[in-house]
Parts: structure tokens; sequence; C-alpha cells
């Protein structure tokens, strides 16, 4: 038999980091895989940042970003453009990942070319459709044209059940960003020095971009973060601002040029892993994060007031704040006086995986989509 075509595609850096360990596991079978990746640059800076550090040169890239793009735009040039790509690499599996518009997209464009797709990171629910916004929708439609459901959990693979999803296409895997997350701590220790944080101080880091947040939550999570820097003069923060404008303005206007708080640009994942290493309490709305965090015994507050990673939550590895002031201070706080408290979560198993997860989702395909191609 011919090598399986397997064509990889994603587009933010999210998504590149989750994606990197998969295409490189997919990398170490060359007799027997053929690895074709597609990035779409729905995030053009940040993922080429992650193709450099996970040394990934795409076949194909559809560099779709443009200023001020919305969800049409990207939904539509994904849409359109995967159909050339399709045409071109005739791949027998298409893989996307996660919540994305683009993994919404791409997995669409798949189906109308009838092409088997794998959905890596499938399953996961809010059960609301507007929150987030777009992210819930995006995955729910990429499980349901999917094939193959690479499913992080039990309560993801119970979500895909529950969806009617035949059992015998979901895989439980866990999740590859903690294949990304300890390759990258082990191997790429980052040089912090240019944030000038006071060796002496407890660092909390925060990072908050997401869409429902714009306005008035994150300008309550900003409020949040000068009280608790006001409160405890022990704490810095340091807080990567993400580059979209409806958070760049907001930040700046509350927490520029503050005391023990530093805004930087945006990190690239190697540093950025090396700083969640070395804080004391995350702050966040990222998912990832959430994901990433307990693997290192770090605390993580999540300023949503809900989660589509439920297990984190009930493992005690996460807290939901919302982005209400007070709840959000009383929370950090609570693990800033209490020893215990922050122990339990520190010490808190992790049920997002054992750094095995692209292995066993290569695994998987060297299995199963043999069976489909000879059957075709």
């Amino acid at each position: 038999m011919s090598k399986i075509k397997v064509l990889t595609v994603f587009g933010t850096r999210p998504e590149a980091i989750k994606m990197a360990p998969v295409v490189k596991e997919l990398e170490k079978y060359p007799d027997e895989i053929q690895s074709i990746v597609c990035v779409t640059a729905q995030h053009r800076q940040m993922l080429d940042q992650v193709l450099s550090l996970f040394d990934i040169k795409p076949d194909f890239d559809l560099n779709i970003m443009k200023p001020n793009q919305d969800l049409w735009t990207i939904t539509s040039d994904v849409l359109l453009l995967m159909k050339d790509v399709f045409e071109k690499s005739k791949p027998d599996i298409v893989l996307v990942h996660g919540d994305t518009t683009t993994s919404m997209a791409a997995a669409l464009s798949a189906f109308y070319a009838k092409i088997p797709v794998g959905h890596v990171e499938a399953g996961l629910r809010t059960f609301d459709k507007y929150y987030p916004f777009p992210e819930e929708i995006n995955r729910v439609f990429a499980d349901a044209v999917c094939t193959y459901h690479f499913a992080p959990t039990d309560t993801s693979v119970q979500n895909l059940v529950k969806s009617a999803i035949p059992e015998e296409h979901i895989y439980k895997t866990g999740n590859t960003v903690i294949d990304a997350l300890l390759h990258t701590v082990k191997n790429n220790k980052a040089d912090l020095s240019y944030i000038g944080l006071n060796p002496d101080s407890k660092t909390i880091l925060l990072t908050s971009h997401r869409r429902e947040n714009f306005g008035e939550p994150i300008r309550n999570i900003c409020k949040a973060v000068l009280e608790l820097v006001e409160k405890n003069k022990n704490i810095q923060v340091v807080y990567p601002v993400h580059l979209n404008p409806n958070v760049q303005k907001p930040v700046k206007e509350l927490l520029g040029n503050k005391e023990r708080i530093h805004l930087i640009d945006p990190m690239e994942y190697a540093p950025f892993s090396t700083l969640m290493k070395e804080s004391h309490i995350i702050m966040t709305d990222s998912g990832g994060v959430q994901e990433e965090a307990p693997s290192l015994g770090k605390p993580v507050i999540v300023l949503r007031s809900t989660t589509e990673r439920p297990e984190a939550v009930e493992y005690g590895t996460v807290k939901l704040a919302g982005t209400d002031k007070d709840t959000i201070v009383n929370e950090v706080q609570k693990l800033l006086d209490d020893e215990k408290e922050y122990k339990k979560m520190s010490e808190a198993i992790n049920p997002y995986g054992d750094g095995l997860a692209s292995k066993r989702i290569v695994e998987i395909i060297k299995k199963e989509l043999p069976k489909v191609l000879k059957a075709v």
C-alpha cells in the first residue's frame, strides 16, 4: 500500500502549539506517512513564531490575515482556498484542531470534498452557543462533520456520545498541548531578564484576550489587578498584552505605567512556557493555559464564568472567577494568604494527559485509515 497522505491544517498560535507535536510525530514515519502541512495564517506573526520553534515548514500557506478581519472573511477565505489545496495535495485524511474558525471552515471544506476529517481536541463543550463566541459553535460544527474524534478527556468523550457520534469513531488520547509544553519546558528554557522582574516578589501571570471579555469585562479584570497590587506589596503582575485594539486600549489606559505591573508584548511560546513555570499564580481567560499550567503545578484563576474544560474545575487545578472585580480579587487573595489552599491546587492531578497524546493519535491513524482506503 502507498503512503497515507495526512494533511494537517491550522491557522492560529494556539492551534499551532497543539498541532506541532502531531506534525512532528507524523514525520517519524516517512515510509508509512506523507505529512503535508497547510497553514491559513489566521494569525500571522504569532503563528510564525511557533512554526520556527518547532521547525515546521508548511507545504501550503494561505496567508489570509487581513487588517480588521471578521468571521465572514476568515470563513469564506478558508472554505474556498482549501479547495485548491485538496486538489493539489489529494490527502487521505485532513486533521484540524479545536475550535477556531480556521478549523471549522477547513473541516467543512474537506467535508464538501468527501475527505475524512480527524478532529484533534474533539468534544469540548460549554453548551452555550454564544459563550465562548464563536468557538462553541466552531467545535460543535467540526465534530458534526468529522469522522475521527480525538478526545482529550473522559468528559469530552461523554459529550461526543451525547451528541450521537458513533463510539467506534471516538478515541480518548489526552491533550496534545501537554506534549508541546513538556517538550518546550525541557528543551527551551528562555531568558526573561528583559521583563525586569524582582526575584523576591511573587509573580502573577495574567492573560486575557477573548472576544467575550472585550469592553467592561476586561476593564473589571484590570481593576482587580490594580487592587491586588495595592493590597500586596510582595507581588508583581506580568501581562503579555494581545495585539487586538480591543485589548490594548483598556489595558494600557488602566494598567499602563503602574508600579509592579509589567505590560509586555505577546510572547513566543518558549518564553511564555518559562514564565508559566516561574509564576506563582496564573490568571487567564485562555483555554490552553487552563490545561498547561496544572502540569507545572500552578493554580489557575479562570477569568470566565463557564469553561469547556470542566475537568480542571472538578480536579481542583483551576477555579472559575468570571469577570467580577471583587470575585477575582477574593479568589487570588485566598491563594496568596492560604498556604493550604495554594498547595491543594498546585498539587492536584492534571486531567489532561501524560505527554503522549500525539503518539496515540498517529498510531490510530496508522491503524484505522488503511482499512478505509482498502475498502475504497
